[in-house]
Order: structure tokens, then C-alpha cells, then sequence
């Protein structure tokens, strides 16, 4: 593990929902919007899962039936904030230790009729040698910022009331 502290990777993106419904679309829509590109998997993903509480996994089920590990869910408070371990290394391999886990925290807020989702991907150091490769991954344009724009784009073409 390094001791040197790497910044937080931080997206926003503000969507014309209601924060339930922004909440909805991001948690229980997670499989619609998660970018098939973006897996570890040695085969396509057939489902993106995301368990809605506190103990939960994400995690990605292959075509051929496999899992495998993205992390947990470290907090479910609908339908203000998400935290999730990242337990993904900067080899795209995931590590089961805890210890060298990083954390991906997502805020919601209502702002006049819309919400604006905060996107913080935190204590990236803990995955030590492999840190700064994983830190510029996840900032990159192919990082952070396209997952949370498919997330825009389907909770745009969502109705605000299920």
C-alpha cells in the first residue's frame, strides 16, 4: 500500500428526475445503464447487479453463467447516497482484501425538480502499486464520466413517475 494520498476521481452529472426516481434508475435500474464495455469478466456480461443494502455485492454475471466481484455495498440510505467498496485493482483483476479496497460514494440531490448525482471515487491508494494506474482509468473519459453519462441518458428517457 502507498503512503501518498491520490486526490479523489469526482463526476457530476444532473438528471430531470426526482431524486426517488433518480435513486430508482441508478439502484434498482443498475443492469440498464452500466456500459457492457466496462467488465472483468473473460466473457460479455450478461447482467450488471447491484444488491440494494448495506452488505449487498456488485457484481457482473457472465454470459457463460460466472461471477465476478466488483466489491459491496457499504451504505443504502435511499434516496440520498450510495457507498460501494471498489475491489478492483488497476490490472482489472478484483482483490478480495478489504484492505485495499477503494470506495465509491454517489449523493443525490433534488435541485428544482431535477437531481444532481455526485460521483467520489475515494481512498484509491489503498490499491497500492497499482494506484495510479487505476486513479487515471477510472478519470479518464473512458472512466467515470461515461458510466455516469449512460446513467444520464436513460434516466433522461425515464418518466419521472414509475
Amino acid at each position: 500500500m502507498s503512503d501518498d494520498i491520490i486526490e479523489p476521481v469526482r463526476h457530476t452529472v444532473t438528471v430531470p428526475l426526482p431524486v426517488e426516481r433518480a435513486f430508482s434508475v441508478f439502484t434498482d435500474g443498475f443492469d440498464k445503464w452500466w456500459p457492457r464495455s466496462h467488465r472483468i469478466g473473460a466473457t460479455e456480461i450478461a447482467e450488471a447487479v447491484l444488491e440494494p443494502r448495506a452488505g449487498g455485492r456488485w457484481y457482473e454475471r457472465s454470459a457463460d453463467g460466472s461471477e465476478c466481484d466488483w466489491g459491496r455495498v457499504l451504505v443504502f440510505e435511499p434516496p440520498h447516497r450510495l457507498v460501494v467498496t471498489w475491489h478492483i485493482n488497476g490490472q482489472w483483476q478484483y482483490d478480495p482484501d478489504p484492505g485495499h479496497a477503494s470506495e465509491v460514494e454517489v449523493r443525490f440531490t433534488e435541485d428544482a425538480g431535477h437531481t444532481r448525482v455526485d460521483l467520489e471515487h475515494r481512498h484509491i491508494e489503498r490499491h497500492g502499486g497499482s494506484a495510479v494506474q487505476l486513479s487515471e482509468a477510472v478519470a479518464s473519459q473512458n472512466g467515470w464520466s461515461v458510466i455516469l453519462g449512460g446513467y444520464a441518458k436513460i434516466a433522461a428517457d425515464t418518466p419521472s413517475r414509475s
